[in-house]
């Protein structure tokens, strides 16, 4: 499956942190499968308005004044593909590295941990099937966490707006109160040293998280909610194409004319 060839949108310009300003290591999750989504060899390098998918979070990343440094996570067999038909394509600022994924996202985010440089203290851990992240957006989030000591992690989302139900086979048993629900999306921001420490604990004891935030909750890590525009969305199968092509077709055509690319 791929997608028509369409007009590309240069990297916004990038702004450089100060002398001693936070920075951080950016992990792209990029070893999926892409079963549900039905592309042979994965969903990130199936094409979005002309650039494969993982291109337009690598854009997002590398304007992020945080980000020193990207480690892309993906399967052995497909890392010169990402260098070639991704990174390539790029004219990036920051450095890029590869990790090999593993069997299950855990092991995967593990080895990206393991890769990120010396000297590292912040990690943003972004899934690369969510290409409409903003650059503004992955800097609070980093800010979040770099700024308050009290903090060991920090999730993008948005507060639900939909009516929740709780359900068994196909029964309603409860409608919880949506005012304490949020979306949780990615980037994720974690102290390495600390996620580190909760993927060890998560190992020892057998408990496999959906997230990482899931998995820092579970060592008892403060994790908080920063808020990000609802737009940021997940490309899982194939009907999420079209409403993200859009976005981005958008952003392009205000680019190109000059306004702001969002």
């Amino acid at each position: 499956m791929t997608g028509p060839a369409r007009m590309t949108c240069p990297a916004p310009a990038a702004i450089l942190p100060e002398e001693g300003g936070v920075r951080a290591c950016a992990i792209v999750a990029a070893g999926g499968s892409g079963e549900r989504f039905g592309n042979r060899g994965g969903k990130q390098l199936f094409e979005l308005c002309g650039l494969p998918m993982v291109c337009w979070s690598l854009i997002a990343l590398d304007a992020a004044p945080a980000v020193s440094h990207i480690v892309i996570v993906c399967p052995p067999d497909q890392l010169e593909a990402f260098r070639e038909l991704a990174v390539d394509k790029l004219d990036l600022r920051t450095p890029v590295t590869f990790a090999p994924s593993g069997k299950t996202r855990q092991q995967s985010c593990a080895a990206g941990l393991a890769a990120a440089p010396d000297g590292t203290e912040i990690v943003a851990i972004h899934d690369g099937a969510r290409p409409l992240v903003l650059p503004e957006t992955i800097q609070a989030a980093i800010e979040a966490v770099a700024l308050d000591e009290t903090v060991d992690g920090a999730v993008c989302g948005h507060p639900a707006i939909d009516t929740l139900k709780i359900v068994e086979g196909t029964t309603v048993t409860s409608t919880p109160d949506r005012s304490r629900y949020w979306v949780a999306q990615t980037p994720q921001v974690f102290r390495l040293e600390s996620l580190r420490a909760a993927y060890l604990r998560a190992g020892e004891d057998g408990f496999v998280g959906t997230d990482d935030a899931m998995v820092m909750e579970h060592a008892g890590g403060r994790v908080i909610m920063v808020e990000s525009p609802r737009d940021n969305l997940k490309v899982t199968v194939p009907e999420d194409v079209a409403p993200v092509e859009a976005i981005l077709d958008g952003r392009i055509c205000r680019a190109a004319c000059g306004g702001d690319e969002r």
